[in-house]
C-alpha cells in the first residue's frame, strides 16, 4: 500500500490531491503515516515506527492505524 504519486503533503498537515484538486489536513501522526506511507513501509513497520514514537498501546495503534488507512482510501489517496 502507498500514497498516490500526485499526493503532495506538507509538514503541517496540509494535504493536496493534484489529481483532483482536493484538499484535506491531518494531525501530527497522520503526517507520521503519511511520511512512512511514502517511504514505501510496510504497516508492521509503520506500526513499529508509531509504538516506539508514540505513548500508545499496540492494539489501539493498529486500529487507529487501519481507520486512517481506510478514509485515505476513501479520499482516492492511496495505490494498493
Amino acid at each position: 500500500m502507498k500514497l498516490k504519486n500526485d499526493v503532495a503533503t506538507s509538514e503541517s498537515g496540509f494535504v493536496f490531491n493534484a489529481a483532483r484538486g482536493e484538499s484535506f489536513t491531518t494531525n501530527p501522526i497522520g503526517v507520521d503515516i503519511i511520511r512512512l506511507l511514502k517511504e514505501k513501509k510496510e504497516i508492521a513497520d509503520i506500526l513499529e515506527s508509531l509504538e516506539q514514537q508514540y505513548e500508545i498501546d499496540a492494539a489501539t495503534l493498529e486500529k487507529d492505524l487501519y481507520d486512517f488507512l481506510k478514509i485515505l482510501k476513501q479520499y482516492n489517496l492511496l495505490e494498493e
